[in-house]
């Protein structure tokens, strides 16, 4: 059995303990969580964490306030970072804490980093944290070489790339895509951030317009494709989901009924003949595993305009993005290249299941 540390319990960290902890068994893992902070208000969240399964982890010099509380800690951190073969850091210091601490262990510094390998993992906003990862987009780049820094890109990459590989499986019929990103304004988990009216964006990327297409032409690139990609972002004041209208043009004629098959034949996208997002959103609380989708898209097909130029195919429409559901899933991948190398794609295979053809 091989160990997965998981250092953070926000809005991505505690659905992906809970998520590995209910499947460890069938996925030969061991699962350990680093809490840093001891709250009163999140007690019942760690204590229910903990009855799936994960072994709760604290600094040395917190255990007792953490026992006031009534946890029962497994290990320190130092203990779970020499044992851990994979390291998740769902935390907003990702790129601070591979520079303090995890360079730090792989050069055997630190925490007799040398009894294990070790993989490590940060989440969307961490850019340059390492390779840029999406499960079922760029997955020869993961397993073409040996990383050991591994970015899981932000839930918008996944749904950009994902329309993208749909309409052209291979990347290479492409001739423009631009993309509006209608982010909600924060999750339902969080307290802050809340915005009273909608917030258009700028774009300080001359090439790309804002972080969402670069970030999307990074994970391409990691495979050698090129694509012509711009991008634009505005927030809403609401909780349920992100929004991307897309605009994509391919080369040849195709009609709606082959761009409506193209869509349906990606098993990570799921259509809906819905066009409000709470709807979606009910759908998932109520349907999904851990009430999420773990779909890399979900596209309104009542949205969808396909319009025949002279040599080529424009179409447009809006599709909803799951939030976290679709990094949660490229977090398990990418953890579970580092516990069981290139076989990980089987082990996948369990998840499967959790996917929509239809909302």
């Amino acid at each position: 059995m091989k160990n997965v540390l998981i250092i953070g319990t926000g809005t991505i960290g505690e659905p992906l303990i809970g998520l590995l902890s209910d499947l460890q068994n069938e996925l030969e893992i061991n699962v350990m969580f680093h809490k840093r902070t001891p709250l009163v208000d999140e007690r019942a969240k760690v204590e229910s964490l903990c009855t799936r399964g994960a072994k709760l982890v604290v600094d040395g010099d917190r255990q007792k306030e953490f026992l006031k509380l009534k946890h029962n800690p497994v290990y320190d951190y130092e203990t779970a970072m020499e044992n851990a073969h994979v390291i998740i850091d769902c935390t907003p210091a990702g790129n601070k804490n591979k520079e303090s601490i995890y360079k730090q262990v792989l050069d055997g510094k630190i925490f007799s980093s040398k009894k294990r390998k070790k993989i490590f993992i940060a989440q969307g906003s961490e850019k340059g944290f390492g390779l840029p990862y999406a499960y079922g987009i760029n997955d020869v780049a993961l397993t073409r070489g040996t990383p050991k820094f591994i970015q899981v890109v932000s839930c918008n990459t996944h749904n950009i790339c994902s329309i993208l590989k749909s309409l052209s499986p291979n990347f290479d019929n492409i001739l423009n895509s631009d993309f509006t990103c209608i982010r909600r304004a924060n999750d339902i988990s969080q307290q802050g951030n809340f915005i009273a009216s909608p917030q258009v964006g700028d774009h300080p990327d001359s090439v790309f317009g804002t972080h969402h297409a670069s970030d999307a032409s990074r994970v391409l690139q990691t495979m050698h494709h090129d694509v012509p990609l711009y991008s634009s972002a505005m927030k809403v004041n609401s909780q349920y989901m992100h929004t991307i209208r897309f605009n994509v043009e391919l080369g040849g004629h195709h009609d709606e009924g082959a761009i409506k098959h193209m869509l349906r034949e990606n098993r990570f996208v799921a259509v809906t003949h819905k066009n409000i997002a709470n709807k979606v959103f009910s759908f998932g609380r109520d349907h999904g595993y851990y009430g999420r989708i773990f779909n890399q898209t979900v596209v309104s097909l009542p949205s969808l305009s396909v319009v025949n130029k002279s040599r080529s195919t424009k179409i447009t429409g809006f599709c909803f993005t799951p939030q976290d559901g679709n990094s949660l899933l490229s977090s398990v991948a990418a953890a579970l290249y580092g516990t069981h190398g290139n076989k990980y794609i089987e082990k996948m295979a369990l998840f499967d299941k959790f996917l929509f053809s239809e909302i």
